[in-house]
């Protein structure tokens, strides 16, 4: 496991083991903790490639090993999980696929579940990103970007690719869709406002063919 700037290495290593007691026991019965220290220590690695500041990576490690191991274990048949899946991906993890996943979710009531990732995350969400969500009433106090990891491809059973180019793996019998959308990065209130009003379009058109299948 690396170890980048931050907390003091004591302080790290403690906080990690105690994700990994929580986990542990949240996943009793699925997966042995052996596996979920591994998932743990891989995803802290994922995320602190791309961290500019770490000390809140522990939290962030937390909630993305815990993503990563109920994702793992619906694509392993291990848990059972009767809504569907979608997963965004566009290249940051920090316009697009935010923006879709959160607008899915705030549509879909539970009724479906929700992931992003990127094939290059960066480390922050533009706070344009984040004004033009909250102008719904959407607010995204736990969204980072995360890198695309296999087991998220196999949980979905519907993926949406927004400009990622071939960096998503292909696995059988899932769907998948690709959106030409434009990219808010960079891009005035405004323009974000019109794209993500152009994604919110598509989310509801994929939603109602979700739910009505």
């Amino acid at each position: 496991m690396s170890r980048t700037r931050g907390l003091p290495q004591h302080e790290l290593t403690a906080q990690l083991l105690r994700i990994t007691d929580e986990l542990a026991d949240r996943f009793h019965g699925v997966y042995g903790r052996e596996t979920v220290a591994k998932v743990i220590d891989e995803t802290y690695d994922l995320l602190a490639a791309n961290a500019t500041v770490t000390t809140y990576l522990p939290v962030l490690t937390a909630r993305f090993a815990r993503q990563r191991l109920t994702d793992q274990g619906r694509a392993d048949g291990l848990t059972t999980i009767t809504v569907p899946q979608v997963l965004f991906i566009c290249v940051h993890n920090a316009g697009r696929s935010q923006i879709a996943a959160a607008l899915l979710e705030h549509h879909a009531f539970g009724k479906v579940s929700v992931r992003s990732a990127g094939s290059r995350p960066t480390g922050t969400i533009p706070q344009t990103v984040t004004d033009a969500l909250a102008e719904l009433g959407i607010e995204l106090t736990e969204a980072f970007p995360k890198p695309l990891t296999d087991e998220v491809v196999r949980a979905a059973d519907v993926v949406v690719t927004m400009g990622c180019g071939d960096a998503c793996p292909v696995h059988p019998g899932k769907r998948y869709l690709d959106w030409e959308v434009a990219d808010p990065a960079g891009a005035p209130l405004d323009t974000v406002r019109t794209i993500r009003d152009d994604i919110d379009r598509r989310v509801r058109g994929l939603l109602s063919e979700l739910l009505h299948d």
